[in-house]
């Protein structure tokens, strides 16, 4: 089965743990991931700079292994990552902004990669949001 996967929570939410041990579970049943959409605050899950208190788990850190590990394609809602300072190089030098923290692993896109996902996806699964 295809499954793409929304997430609309912060990294270190319940709603973003139940996103990732998802994901692992239907990759570890042998599914797929079509996508990895993370969307609203969904989006700091991919800042290079989102930091766990050392006596926490690091769900951001296990969300960049599990994109690098399984080779996902990881998109991060371009507007929802601008609107609260998630930036690759090419955003950080059109708004003058001194560095990009986009992490390794993550591309920002348009809300249009999530149409586009479920459409080849046999499943949406959304986690997080109100």
């Amino acid at each position: 089965m295809k499954f793409a996967i929304a997430l609309f929570s912060p990294a270190h939410s319940p709603a973003s743990r139940r996103a990732l041990r998802f994901c692992e579970a239907v990759l570890a049943g042998g599914h797929e991931i079509v996508r990895l959409f993370l969307y609203q605050d969904g989006v700091h899950s991919a800042s290079a700079n989102t930091v766990a208190a050392p006596d926490e788990q690091d769900i951001a850190e296990e969300w960049r292994q599990l994109v690098s590990r399984h080779q996902l394609d990881g998109v991060v809602c371009i507007a929802a990552g601008l609107r609260r300072g998630v930036l690759d190089e090419q955003e950080a030098k059109r708004y003058q902004r001194p560095t990009a923290n986009l992490a390794t692993g993550w591309e920002l896109s348009g809300l249009g990669q999530l149409h586009e996902a479920s459409q080849h996806a046999d499943r949406l699964v959304c986690f997080g949001g109100h």
